[in-house]
């Protein structure tokens, strides 16, 4: 047998360097979150949590659990659209047990788990190539993110987020960035629309420019799922926080919880809520309804999920057999 040697190249002074730092500084970076989370839970009182907890109704949980599953329909019909921009003849039947997996190993265990090596192996059961699944998977994407934009670019310039005193961020920043976010959107609607160039290849995938009409279908759902998030989470919180000031935190929340790459954003939800909210209601009935936001939304599809997944696996294993007997 013959062997593949690899030639070996020398690294470069600052390649090195960065390569020495990385680890020690990723390392300090999550010792210094756990000391702040663990000041953060020092602050609560689990007491009033867990009483919470108790005293929630079974109808306030149920209309929890119906906005979940609308959304989780809502996030699985990004790649129905997805469907039409590879042109390739998939049903709904097929796709959307696809989305709902996804999406919940996504939430749960990070977008390389759920969003990416997921969808590369259920899609290409489906005898989908990998390049129309990083279509697939591009156009999710940029439905989420052109959406939370749009939802959030509105929210945030309208003034509905009022940022405590103190914080770097002012709300007349706020306001600034919601505008830009605007612009961001509406920008992606002109390219859509006006673009003569409408393909592209990045790293051997071609990127294919929507139509306007699809461009404003991806806005309207990435949208309305960010707002069907924090339906929920406004379902579960104190009854005298305004709708738009829980999605404006949400929407804050999301671009920490980006930045910090923490899987499902442990932590990290939790703390900008409280950190912007606890003026409007207490710490503990915030982080009561939080944490029955992270059971609902989170573990729960994840139950559920798991079950749908291992019964696609084992679908896929008769049908191998089947075709091996035939």
């Amino acid at each position: 047998m013959s062997r593949l040697t690899e030639t070996a190249h020398p690294a470069t002074p600052d390649r090195s360097r960065r390569h020495r730092w990385k680890r020690p500084l990723t390392l300090l970076f999550f010792l210094a979150l756990i000391v702040l989370l663990t000041m953060f839970a020092s602050r609560i009182e689990w007491a009033e949590v867990l009483q919470t907890l108790a005293d929630f109704k079974a109808r306030t949980l149920l209309i929890a659990s119906g906005l979940t599953l609308l959304s989780f329909l809502v996030y699985a019909s990004f790649d129905l659209i997805g469907r039409t921009y590879i042109r390739q003849d998939l049903t709904w039947k097929q796709i959307l047990p696809v989305g709902l997996i996804s999406y919940a190993f996504n939430l749960n265990l990070s977008a390389w788990v759920g969003g990416i090596a997921m969808r590369y192996r259920l899609y290409s059961r489906l005898g989908v190539s990998k390049g129309n699944i990083a279509k697939i998977l591009g156009l999710s994407l940029a439905t989420n993110w052109f959406g939370y934009m749009t939802i959030a670019g509105i929210v945030f310039s309208s003034g509905l987020v009022n940022l405590p005193p103190g914080w770097k961020l002012s709300s007349d920043a706020l306001q600034g960035v919601g505008a830009l976010l605007l612009l961001a959107s509406a920008g992606y609607l002109a390219a859509c629309r006006f673009s003569r160039r409408r393909e592209w290849s990045v790293r051997g995938v071609e990127i294919n420019l929507p139509s306007l009409r699809m461009a404003v279908l991806q806005l309207l759902l990435g949208a309305f799922n960010w707002s069907l998030m924090a339906a929920v989470i406004f379902t579960l919180l104190p009854g005298k926080l305004d709708y738009p000031l829980v999605l404006g935190v949400l929407l804050i929340s999301a671009i920490a919880g980006v930045v910090t790459h923490i899987p499902a954003g442990l932590g990290v939800l939790e703390a900008v809520f409280v950190a912007l909210l606890q003026h409007e209601a207490s710490r503990g009935s915030l982080v009561a309804g939080l944490l029955a936001y992270r059971a609902v939304y989170f573990l729960l599809p994840l139950l559920i999920t798991v079950v749908m997944y291992l019964v696609v696996e084992a679908k896929a294993k008769a049908l191998r057999i089947e075709r091996k007997a035939s």
